[in-house]
């Protein structure tokens, strides 16, 4: 099942044009994707590695970066949506920081592959990043 999902994922971001990277270094995960010209970078790190806690609840931080033509973007509306391993979901919105960072918190609260789909909007439109958030150690 596990290959399954994961050749499924590869097939659709194949057939998107999408060129991907992923990386796992320490408790920080990587992925890096090219969708309609636009390089969107991710990390995906736990709060408590960055020695810190959340007053909501929230165990996990992402971050975004969007580049074109080597340069970040700014002014971009988007919403990430992470699903459990059990198919829970959670919708965040990403809040915007100086310089072009993107980030939001969520709740890691299973082992197992999280997906992870970001939509963002710019000025040519709306654009769509998937990717599986690989989390086992609790």
């Amino acid at each position: 099942m596990k290959y399954f999902k994961m050749l499924t994922m590869l097939m659709v971001l194949l057939l998107a044009g999408s060129a991907v990277a992923m990386d796992m270094k320490g408790e920080t995960f990587s992925h890096k994707a090219t969708v309609d010209g636009v390089m969107a970078e991710f990390e995906v790190m736990s709060l408590a590695s960055m020695n810190m806690t959340d007053p909501d609840g929230n165990t996990h931080h992402i971050m975004a970066v969007f580049k074109k033509d080597g340069k970040n973007m700014t002014g971009l509306v988007g919403k990430v949506k992470v699903i459990s391993p059990s198919k829970k979901s959670q919708v965040l919105n990403l809040d915007s920081y100086p310089g072009g960072n993107y980030a939001a918190k969520f709740v890691v609260d299973e082992m197992g592959d999280w997906g992870v789909i970001c939509q963002f909007k710019d000025e040519a439109g709306v654009h769509t990043v998937k990717f599986w958030y690989p989390y086992h150690k609790m």
